[in-house]
């Protein structure tokens, strides 16, 4: 029998049976079916169990993300708080700066208030003994004076060679005219 012989008896034997329930289909089923089970136990062994891995290694992961998101959320709470409490603490101490400067502004303008009023009262005493200086420093004067015009009066009255009585009625009249306010500068 030749090959094309073959395949006309195979082709005849085929067509006397479409479906055929035999103990071959059966065969062909099982050993398909056992093919299929193991293929796939084979398979995922190979693609499934690397997948479980890969999903379980992401879940994980994902888990330890937000975990470490809800200790930083914490940490950033806390930190929160502090730095509130430290700008708290911060404002705290720059009022305290702030009064304790304007404490020491008005303690200096008392001090420096103080001190203009000393200088000025030196000043008016300074200006008060100039004064009375000047003022004996006149009296001197108008005595110096007096002295001249009594010498400039001697020379005269011994001049005209007066009697005593003319000459101490000269004295007694130019002393009332000068009188006690000549002596008492004012």
């Amino acid at each position: 029998m030749t090959v094309t012989n073959y395949s006309i008896a195979l082709l005849a034997a085929s067509q006397e049976r479409i479906f055929g329930l035999d103990a071959q289909l059966l065969f062909d089923v099982l050993v398909q079916g056992l093919a299929v089970f193991l293929l796939f136990i084979f398979l995922s062994y190979v693609l499934i169990e690397p997948v479980k891995k890969v999903l379980s290694d992401r879940q994980e992961k994902i888990q330890n993300d937000i975990a470490s998101a809800a200790k930083d959320k914490e940490d950033a709470a806390k930190l929160k708080a502090e730095y509130e409490e430290k700008i708290k603490q911060a404002d705290d101490e720059a009022g305290e700066i702030l009064s304790a400067a304007r404490k020491k502004a008005v303690k200096n303008e008392e001090s420096i208030v103080a001190e203009a009023k000393e200088e000025a009262a030196r000043i008016i005493s300074r200006a008060n003994q100039e004064a009375v200086l000047e003022k004996n420093k006149v009296k001197d004067e108008v005595k110096q004076e007096i002295i001249g015009v009594a010498t400039v009066m001697a020379g005269k009255i011994v001049e005209s060679s007066m009697d005593e009585g003319k000459q101490a009625e000269l004295i007694d009249e130019t002393l009332k005219e000068m009188g006690d306010n000549t002596w008492l500068n004012k």
